[in-house]
Formats: structure tokens, sequence, C-alpha cells
């Protein structure tokens, strides 16, 4: 696909000129040309030197000027991974990456590798691989006033001058992320940077916009081929330590402001993003995206963070993507979502993907199940029209091993999550977890910086790629059993393979030997090894306990019909109040307070219980209660009832009132607790719990 250059200003132009650098506007997908804009200032590539420079590439890559890039498949490939390919995806679909990391970690003596085993440019490697937009973040001033950098990369503007050029020398484009802050910055911390901490609201504007314009002209002038710039950094509750949302409005109009100019004055077309997670909270985005529109901020892309193993389904993200499309009508893009090829960790330094417990169903941790779930985001992504997807520093692989102590290293260079000297900015997150890499086993390289077959799904999107049928994982199984119970294991299990299409059931034969040795009369853990009829072999890991058999016990789940609240009177004294000061575990409790007297209750009825004897018990704490208050957990079944009394005395004194022995004949049981109380009295009930203590 051809390009042009945009026209630029008389100053960068005799940069370019002095520097023989000729800077296109790549979609970073296909072989691409370069055609001057304005013919007095062309300065033309000779078909000699093109093809000097093409005789010491790659095969299939194409040399223009100083930029190198590498086409996409005309065609499915053969691969190690198998890739479905997408119905109708553009080449101009954003294959991103954030190589953020990078240049920390070849100071720490990183070494990054080619196809072939051999040292390579990672910018190479990642063109080659399909990748055309590298995302950037920057900080203001990540270094303490002993010039100490604060880790995570360091990443300062001359990182991404330095990162930037690179990128672009390979064909890609860059996306400036500015976070606005000296370190870190998401849903969790907004720090203004050391430099705006005293500053008024409009005082930070003017300090805002100066920067991004400042910070934008020398990566511009250094020959960086900006596309998008991200004014703030997952800023759902804050920008630069403002949590005001007129006050965050006011700062990202001063960095739109900005960039428009920048782009005027460069003659380049730089899309502007707004960056928000959490994106599984459908109507707070939606608030979010209203805000903006009411305080007509002037952007182009509405960027989300999507990681399926923490933001919900794919289903859910087109429903948010649209909404923004089709009521605000901007473009959307994933700004960042990755997942692990391993579990495994590399450095030594605890993972952010730990375990069984954060894999997405239908995935395993595998090079094939990473490459497909990514396949699988940006068929979902492309399906609504989503503009592209940027994986989350897919470069960040451990420095040093695991067995060895890294921390001089990750101090020197900032190539760990954080170092020491960032526990005075940022002293309740970097000041208590400074570290090495919690993303190691989310890279698209080995820990000693082989590209992973993974990488070159965003090269397979189009045409995909075919592979030998083979089995990508079995899944272990998981029983709880209770205490007392049989245990049924099930004799036929799934087998994943790389062409999900292939997936199928399988007789499985279990360790008689092992399930011998259960003993279901009390409490315990057990891994059971079962084979399969190709040979492959799974895990079933059993847990025998105390089943609790209510439904949403302690209220965490949003849905909480399954409980029946009654009062008395025309208001409801009760509600589910989320603060977790006032729960007994968790963050939501059953709460009630009222300016008059109270009478109300709480029950389920829970049905199919096996026949037995059950034990009920529940949490609750409160004050200010009169001694002539009733209070009762009760418990009903065949039409008798059986109550227990307490009584609240102080916050946070938990009363646990239980009733012992339950005899359930016919499968059903309603459990609750009832009040009556005083005026002015107060307090919370929490986790419910019914167990079968014997037959």
């Amino acid at each position: 696909m051809n390009k042009t250059i945009n026209k630029f200003n008389t100053k960068l132009l005799a940069l370019l000129l002095s520097t023989g650098l000729c800077l296109a506007a790549l979609s970073g997908c296909g072989s691409q040309s370069v055609e001057p804009s304005d013919p007095s200032t062309d300065t033309q590539i000779s078909e000699e030197t093109e093809t000097s420079n093409q005789a010491q590439l790659p095969a299939q890559s194409k040399s223009i000027g100083e930029i190198i890039t590498f086409p996409l498949p005309d065609g499915p490939e053969e691969s190690e991974i198998y890739i479905e390919p997408i119905a109708n995806i553009s080449d101009d679909f954003i294959r991103g990456m954030d190589a953020s990391s990078v240049l920390a970690l070849e100071n720490s003596g990183v070494t990054y590798y080619n196809y072939d085993g051999e040292e390579q440019d990672v910018f190479m490697t990642l063109a080659q691989s399909g990748v055309n937009y590298i995302r950037l973040r920057v900080w203001n001033d990540p270094y303490d006033e002993n010039g100490n950098g604060y880790g995570g990369g360091n990443n300062d503007v001359a990182t991404a001058v330095e990162l930037g050029k690179r990128a672009t020398k390979y064909g890609m484009k860059v996306c400036i992320d500015f976070h606005y802050s000296d370190f870190w910055a998401d849903p969790k911390r907004q720090h203004a940077p050391k430099a705006w901490e005293n500053m008024s609201v409009e005082e930070k504007c003017d300090a805002l916009y100066d920067f991004t314009k400042e910070s934008l002209t020398e990566i511009l002038d250094a020959g960086v081929n900006v596309g998008m710039v991200q004014i703030g950094n997952e800023i759902n509750y804050g920008l630069s330590g403002e949590t005001d949302t007129p006050a965050i409005m006011s700062l990202l109009n001063s960095g739109s402001r900005a960039v428009r100019e920048i782009s005027e004055t460069y003659g380049k077309d730089i899309q502007i993003a707004v960056h928000y997670t959490n994106i599984e909270l459908t109507d707070e985005i939606d608030g979010i995206a209203k805000n903006l529109s009411d305080a007509d901020v002037d952007y182009d892309i509405f960027a989300l963070s999507y990681y399926p193993f923490w933001d919900g389904t794919n289903e859910n993200m087109q429903t948010v993507a649209k909404n923004i499309q089709n009521k605000y009508d901007k473009k959307v893009v994933i700004a960042e979502t990755s997942y692990c090829y391993t579990s495994e960790d590399g450095d030594g330094y605890s993972n952010s993907f730990e375990g069984i417990d954060d894999l997405v169903d239908g995935y395993a941790a595998t090079v094939q199940s990473q490459a497909s779930i990514i396949r699988d985001i940006c068929a979902a992504a492309n399906e609504v029209g989503v503009i592209g997807v940027f994986y989350w520093e897919g470069v960040w692989i451990p420095v040093g091993k695991a067995t060895a102590d890294n921390s001089p290293i990750w101090e020197k260079y900032g190539s760990g999550w954080a170092s020491s000297y960032a526990a005075d900015y940022d002293p309740d997150d970097a000041g208590l977890y400074y570290g090495g890499c919690s993303w190691d086993n989310q890279a698209m390289f080995d820990f000693d910086g082989h590209p992973l077959a993974s990488l070159n799904v965003f090269k397979y999107l189009k045409y995909g790629s075919t592979a030998p049928l083979a089995v990508d994982y079995v899944p272990d199984v998981f029983i709880t059993c209770d205490v007392g119970s049989e245990i049924e294991l099930p004799e036929m299990i799934d087998v994943i393979y790389n062409d999900r299409s292939e997936n199928k059931r399988s007789t499985v034969n279990w360790d008689e030997t092992q399930i011998a040795s259960i003993d279901t009369n009390t409490g315990g853990t057990y891994d059971i090894t079962g084979s399969l009829e190709d040979g492959s072999t799974t895990t079933c890991h059993i847990e025998v306990k105390m089943i609790n058999y209510v439904v949403n016990p302690s209220f965490e789940e949003p849905d909480t019909s399954m409980w029946k609240v009654a009062y008395e009177g025309g208001s409801n004294p009760t509600d589910f109040q989320v603060k977790a000061d006032d729960a007994y575990t968790g963050d939501v409790a059953f709460h009630f307070w009222s300016e008059s007297d109270m009478e109300f209750s709480i029950e389920q009825e829970i049905t199919d219980l096996e026949p037995g004897t059950y034990k009920l018990t529940v949490y609750s704490q409160g004050g200010d209660m009169s001694e002539d208050s009733e209070l009762e957990l009760y418990a009903v079944v065949g039409g008798e009832e059986q109550t227990a009394s307490f009584m609240l005395t102080s916050w946070v004194d938990w009363q646990n009132p239980t009733i012992p022995e339950i005899k359930v004949s016919d499968g059903t049981l309603t459990i609750g607790v009832r009040m009556k109380c005083n005026a002015k009295s107060w307090g919370t009930v929490d986790d419910f719990e019914l167990n079968r203590v014997s037959d």
C-alpha cells in the first residue's frame, strides 16, 4: 500500500534533508513507498541505493531510504501455531505492541534474537512479525533528586525518542502515551509530576500544555513517526493529581490543544486518544464518555484497556465499543491487552498473572493459547469496527535468572517494575512493591530473548496460518466434595487442539491407587492423575470440605435476587452496602439504619439439598440497640422453625449466632435473619453459611 509523506514545516524538512532520514506516514503493514508531497523539495531515492539496501536485508523486506518494511503475507503460511483467519480484517488494523521497557532491559544486559537465533534489533523482529504500531509511555521526570531512576523503564522523553526512532526505522507508527506523571499512572494512582505539585488547576493546565508541546516537538524533530498521542493513561478516577471532573476535563483540553497545534505545525495527522480501563463497568464507561462530550473535549479515539482475565468477556468489550462509536461518534482502540504463555516465573519476582485462577476458559498457559486468545480478541474487536489492538509490554522479559539476586541491576538501570528510589514519590505502591518484572510470563519472547511463535499472530490475522494438528492442552478438572459424600470423577473430559474446531471429548482413566487414598471423612485436598486415549494426561484437583449451600452468601455478587427482603412501614431501612470496614469479609454487607423503629427480614429458600443434618451460621455487628430489640437467625424446614437469638453491641464486635442441627429430608430449607429494633440503631449482616454435617 503506497503512502505519502505529509508536508513538514521548514525546520523539520531541513533536519530531514541534513540527516538523510525520510519519514513516511506509514501504516506499518505491507510494503510501502514514499511519494513526497512537495515536488520542489523532493529528495529522490536512487534505484541503485534502494537495490543496495535491499541486498543486505532479510527476504521479503523492502528498504525505502532509511526505512525498512516487511509486507504481510498474501495467503496462509505454515507455522508452529495454528491461526484461524479473520474475515475482512484490514491491513490498516492496528497490530500494536507496547515496547517501552526495551532500552532499560538492553542496558541491563538483555539480548533479543530473531527467529533464527541470531542477535537482532527487537524492533526489526516485531516488524517482521506483523506489528505495525509501537506504543511508548512517557513520564515527565522519573528520577529522584540524585538522578536515580524510578524503574519501570525510566521512560522519559529521551527514552521515547530513542525507541521511537528505532520503531520508525522499521516502518512502524508510534503512539506516545503521556502519563502526565513522574511514574506509573493508572486507576490506583494519578500523582502529579513533582514540578506541578503545588500548582493550581489553571497553572497545571498551562504546564501540561507546555510539556505536551515541547515533548512532541522534540520527538518529531528526532524523526519519530508519531501517529497517535494519548493524553493520560487509564484516567478513570483522576489525572495529574486532580480528581474533580471539571479539572480533569480542563487538563484534557489543554493536552488536546497542544497536540492539535503540533499536528498543524508539522502537517501530520496525529490522532488524539483518551484512555480508560475497568471496561467491565459499562455504565461507568458510558458516564466517562458523556463527561468528555459535555465538556467538548477534542479527541479522536476512545482507548480502552481490556485484559480478558480481569475485564470480562469479548462480548462485553464489543458492547462497550459499539456504544462509544454509535452514541458518541468516536473511534475505539484496545490500548492494552495481554495473556500468558507459561505459568513459570523468569526472574524470581512474582507475576501479575500467576496461576490457574487467572486462566480464561478455553485458553491455557501455552504459546498456542497466547496466540489464539489474541487472535480472538482482534477478531471480536474487528467485528464491531474497533480500529486495532495494542499488546502491552510483550518485550518485557527477565533481567537475570530466577535463582539470582537481580535487584542491583533492576535498581541501577530501572529494568524492574519499580526501584527503591521511587518510594518517596509513590510510597503507597512503588515504595512497598519495588522489584523485578511481573510481566515476563506474558511476554512474546522467552526468558532468554527469543521470539515465541505466538508473536507471529499479528502477521497471520488476515489469512491465518496452518500447522499440523496437535493437542494444545487438556484442561485440569476441579471437584469440590462435601465431607462425608462420595466422589464422582468424570468419565470423559475435553481435549483442546491448536485448531479449536477439532476439539473433542475423550475417555479418561483415573489412577485407582490415588483414588483409594482419598479420605472423605475429613477435609483435605488431593490430586488424581488421569490418562486419555491418545496418551495425554490430566489432573483432577479434589477438595473435600464443608460446602456452603447458600447462594451469594456474603452479597458480593451484584445479583442479589435470590435474597428476599421484607419490612414493615413505608420505607425500606436496609440496603446492600459497599463498605469493606462494615463487612465481615469482602466489600459488601446487608446494612440497616432508620430514623424510626425497624422491623425487617432477609431470607433465602435453598432447594435440591441432599437429605441430612445441616448447620447454619451468620455474622452480624452493630450498635445503639435497645435491650428490648429482637434479633434472630432462623431456619424453616417442613413447616417447622428453629431460631438462634443474638444482640449487637458495638462496631465490628461480630456476633456469630448458630443453629447446629437442622434435619432436612425433602430437599428444601428457608434460612434468614429477622430484626425488630429501635430507631437509629444500626448494623450489618454478612456471610451466611449452611453446611451439611452428617447424613
